[in-house]
């Protein structure tokens, strides 16, 4: 892969790169700073990458092994990390396969209101909870909430599938 190609990945990726590294920290500065990083390592071990994979799944891969490297050297146990982010690393691993999104979409259609809206406001809006308790008229503990029954519905009816 050339140098431009490269920068061409870069500026298609990256964004999602850091979107999910906030999903998995919730820390927009380690987000970043994680995210810079696991394109450095990309373009060290582009050789690694054989080409019959989404890159972007690849890509995901050493974001997440970045981030876990960066708790342990933080002594951060990852006991530590919430189990909302773990669960929703599994739901973006899962998006990444266009028949497991085709799932998921699937899913909330069929899920009932409020839940199906305030998922689909958080991770397809990218909205806050607050801003997302404030469409409601309810507060964001509420829409943290509903998005993570939500969220954990999706993710029973995966495992039953």
């Amino acid at each position: 892969m050339s140098d431009s190609n490269f920068e061409e990945v870069y500026r298609m990726y990256f964004k999602d790169v850091f979107l999910y590294m906030r999903a998995l920290c919730h820390d927009e500065n380690i987000s970043e700073e994680i995210a810079q990083e696991t394109f450095v390592k990309a373009l060290k071990n582009i050789n690694r990458f054989d080409g019959t994979k989404d890159i972007r799944a690849w890509l995901f891969t050493i974001a997440k092994n970045t981030y876990f490297t960066y708790c342990r050297k933080k002594n951060i146990p990852l006991d530590d990390v919430p189990e909302s982010a773990v669960t929703d690393v599994i739901l973006t691993e899962r998006m990444e396969n266009e028949e497991q999104a085709m799932l998921i979409h699937k899913l909330l259609h069929e899920m009932k209101e409020p839940y199906k809206e305030v998922f689909n406001l958080r991770v397809f809006g990218e909205l806050s909870f607050e801003k997302i308790g404030v469409i409601f008229g309810k507060s964001s503990g509420w829409a943290r909430v509903t998005y993570y029954r939500a969220k954990n519905k999706i993710i029973e009816k995966l495992e039953e599938s």
